[in-house]
């Protein structure tokens, strides 16, 4: 019996499980999905968490729920070995004919003094958790203490994840004053970037619409490098100039990059992400894909961004590989990635975007920004789970 094994259950290990689990004919083939975690949930949604907007539980969908004929293991994997073909995980050791690498995403701190110390990177659901804990227990304590830090904001990094966190937390932070008793005036908020324009990967246009967005809910942009961050506060420098911008809970959304366990493992890679062939396989081990924030795939000279997007149409790509390799043929044909646009949430019922070359913002392109994360869950699972576990206009949470 052959055995494909899948390290990672994000957009892209899923998706490729789920469509062996649909379209792999073979009995004699065992394909097992090895995660950490018992369930999956939406990295697009986390600062949802974050913000306090999204109940956690919720975005969680257990893989034994929607994986039957594929099997699953939980486990912390810690080393690949391509020479023995083999996997070590923090409770055992595991064999595969076919491997598929997608084990996510890392926070990227470039080297900057403070971050793994004093920052809080949006990677993971507990971790999300986590700044919801700090950010409440702050409001808490400035009744006490009257510390102005406990309520100051600063997100570093004014992207996607920074602008769909910083705009969810300010539409949410007047009910937060309210409950704590606080002055709304007295919270600050700041959004830092090293350019001037906020989402740099839109146009100037969608990024002026987005500042002004961000403006009008009380968000304060500031524009320069950072140099650290500090228990307090992060240093940032415009010119020869340093400027402190105090606070005492730091986001860090500035980046990311590849797994760790890649770069220990002795694997050729840049940065914890490996570069692979048009097939989307390792180019030394043609039995070995890697998909997702793993993968290097590039579009000519440039490679492409690490997106859920992309990771889920690696996904299925790879399935389809792994399908004709086992029936003893080539793969399918090379892995060509279908954009179909992108859309930033700016609180739950506006957003800026680009779909099919059109730009588009407020609550189209909401509504298109929760139909995505909609049809995600229905592609993995199914009507009822969309029901329970999707993004819809109005919520609870409100």
């Amino acid at each position: 019996m052959k055995k494909v094994l899948i390290l990672g259950g994000g957009y892209g290990g899923l998706k490729c499980a789920v469509t062996l689990q649909n379209k792999l004919k073979d009995k004699d083939v065992e394909v097992t999905l090895i995660s950490k975690h018992d369930y999956h949930y939406q990295t697009t949604l986390l600062h949802k968490v974050a913000a306090g907007t999204c109940d956690g539980k919720k975005l969680r969908i257990f893989y034994r729920n929607i994986l039957d004929r594929v099997g699953f293991i939980k486990d912390e994997i810690e080393k690949i070995d391509l020479e023995q073909r083999a996997v070590s995980g923090r409770a055992a050791s595991y064999t595969y004919d076919y491997l598929v690498i997608s084990l996510g995403f890392e926070v990227n701190s470039y080297g900057i003094s403070g971050v793994k110390e004093y920052a809080y990177g949006i990677s993971t659901l507990d971790v999300s958790l986590q700044i919801l804990t700090k950010i409440e227990d702050n409001f808490k304590n400035y009744t006490y203490d009257q510390d102005p830090n406990n309520l100051s904001v600063i997100v570093c990094g004014n992207g996607f994840t920074g602008v769909e966190f910083v705009s969810e937390f300010a539409k949410k932070a007047r009910s937060l004053c309210r409950i704590y008793g606080l002055d709304r005036e007295l919270l600050k908020i700041y959004l830092i970037g090293r350019c001037e324009q906020v989402l740099p990967m839109f146009d100037e246009k969608l990024g002026k619409a987005a500042a002004q967005k961000l403006k009008d809910i009380g968000v304060t942009m500031v524009t320069g490098c950072i140099v650290r961050c500090e228990r307090d506060g992060v240093v940032i420098q415009n010119g020869e100039q340093e400027e402190k911008i105090s606070g005492n809970m730091i986001i860090w959304s500035t980046g990311v990059k590849g797994s760790s366990i890649i770069e220990k493992s002795g694997i050729k890679n840049q940065g914890g992400s490996v570069e692979v062939n048009e097939f989307l396989q390792m180019p030394s081990n043609k039995n070995v894909f890697v998909i997702g924030d793993s993968a290097i795939v590039k579009d000519g000279d440039r490679p492409y961004p690490h997106t859920a997007q992309i990771a889920s149409q690696m996904g299925e790509h790879c399935a389809l590989s792994l399908i004709r390799l086992l029936n003893d043929e080539e793969p399918c044909k090379k892995f060509v990635f279908k954009h179909k646009g992108t859309i930033c949430s700016i609180g739950h019922t506006d957003g800026v975007g680009k779909v099919f070359g059109f730009n588009v913002r407020g609550e189209l392109a909401a509504f298109m920004k929760n139909m995505i994360e909609n049809i995600w869950i229905f592609s993995i699972a199914n009507l009822i789970t969309v029901i329970k576990k999707g993004q819809f206009r109005f919520r609870r949470n409100d």
